[in-house]
C-alpha cells in the first residue's frame, strides 16, 4: 500500500504522494504525485514501479522511502 504523504526519491529530491488512481484503459494503479523542488510539476507513475528497487553503481536502494506526512 502506498500511502499519501512525503517521500524521497533515491536520487535525494522530494515529493509528495496525493493519492493513488487507476489508468482508465488499462486499470493499472498509477501513484499521483508532485515534485516538491522546481516548479512542483504533477506527475503519475505506476504503483508496481513506485516501489521497485534500482541499481546503482553496484548499490541496491528503494527507488522512493516515505519520510512522513
Amino acid at each position: 500500500m502506498i500511502k499519501p504523504g512525503r517521500y524521497r526519491h533515491f536520487k535525494g529530491n522530494e515529493y509528495e504522494v496525493i493519492g493513488v488512481a487507476k489508468h482508465s484503459e488499462t486499470l493499472e494503479e498509477m501513484v499521483v504525485y508532485r515534485a516538491l523542488y522546481g516548479e512542483g510539476g504533477l506527475w503519475v507513475r505506476p504503483a508496481s514501479m513506485w516501489d521497485e528497487t534500482v541499481v546503482r553503481d553496484g548499490v541496491e536502494y528503494k527507488r522512493f522511502t516515505y519520510i512522513g506526512e
